[in-house]
């Protein structure tokens, strides 16, 4: 017999907390991956800022679908998980969007670059979808609407694509965040989406009803540790040195220097600011060697105009003793 099935068997709690941390992910992945490009200049931070974004979109993405799954309710079963592959769908989930976002990180946002990007962050983040979904043991088995299926990997692929977009071309805090609650409404649509097309024929009929004790700890316990690890990337955005001093937004290597500089702003004659190249030059009316201004005879006597040998070096004066 086909089962009746629910998304919202706790009401809006779970749609609610799902898009919650699809919006979390999505706007720490956007940050770590600002950062990344505002210290281009040292490589070790711009890959450790990419990994972070990476691991804390895939973890957000992850945790939204099995938020969302705790709704889940198929009417006379009880549904369990497999270990092994719910946690293969969190690795899977990771490994594409650190492909995508390491590949826009490194080459930009070219179409060609965002486009292979999008599409292989997508399809993965469909393949976490419906893994996660082949963990699932409803106790029947679980048949998928083809329609609901396409359109949600589509979703995939244009939410994807857009949110590496995002990533490398939106710079303010404020942009930032209003681009991840468009993120996460694209993410939950998705799972909501490939979810509608689900039926459910159950093997036996029974009255068992979702949802047992034990499913809510695994589910939570599977939970936790992503959720932790999305804590501790809000940490370190938040707490990393640029935030505090407000150069969030600023390049590190186009942030003017002061040092070198008169108070109005202005490198005093002679002298450069530092970062800037020196040049050999010569100040004015002096010459390379022994720099001696124009009107000025090497010996410190002024020439007015004069040839040098007419005013002869004073005579040194020797100690003679008491």
């Amino acid at each position: 017999m086909t089962a009746t099935l629910t998304d919202f068997h706790y009401g809006a709690v779970t749609p609610v907390v799902s898009y919650l941390m699809a919006c979390l992910g999505s706007a720490l992945g956007l940050r770590c991956t600002v950062r990344s490009m505002r210290r281009g200049a040292l490589r070790s931070r711009r890959i450790g800022w990419l990994s972070l974004g990476a691991v804390s979109l895939g973890c957000g993405i992850w945790t939204m679908h099995f938020v969302a799954m705790i709704g889940f309710s198929v009417n006379g079963s009880v549904v369990e998980y497999d270990t092994r592959l719910t946690l293969l769908s969190l690795a899977v989930a990771i490994v594409v969007v650190a492909v995508g976002v390491f590949l826009v990180g490194h080459l930009g946002a070219r179409p060609a670059v965002l486009g292979t990007a999008g599409l292989v962050t997508g399809l993965g983040v469909a393949a976490m979808h419906y893994i996660g979904m082949a963990a699932m043991d409803a106790g029947g088995t679980i048949r998928y609407d083809t329609a609901a299926v396409v359109l949600s990997v589509l979703i995939a692929v244009v939410a994807a694509t857009a949110a590496l977009w995002a990533a490398v071309s939106v710079r303010g805090l404020w942009a930032s965040l209003g681009a991840s609650l468009v993120m996460g409404v694209a993410v939950t649509g998705m799972h909501y989406t490939g979810m509608a097309g689900v039926s459910v024929h159950l093997d036996h009929a029974g009255t068992s009803s979702q949802s047992s004790v034990g499913l809510m700890s695994f589910l939570l316990a599977m939970v936790a540790g992503p959720v932790a690890v999305l804590v501790l990337a809000a940490v370190i955005v938040m707490f990393d040195p640029e935030m505090v001093l407000g150069n969030d937004e600023q390049p590190r290597e186009a942030r003017p220097t002061t040092e070198g500089l008169t108070p109005g702003g202005f490198a005093p004659e002679g002298f450069a600011p530092d970062g800037v190249a020196p040049q050999r030059f010569t100040p004015t009316g002096a010459t390379p060697e022994g720099f001696a201004p124009e009107g000025f005879a090497p010996g410190g006597v002024t020439g007015g105009g004069y040839a040098p040998e007419q005013y002869p070096a004073p005579p040194q004066h020797r100690y003679e003793g008491p």
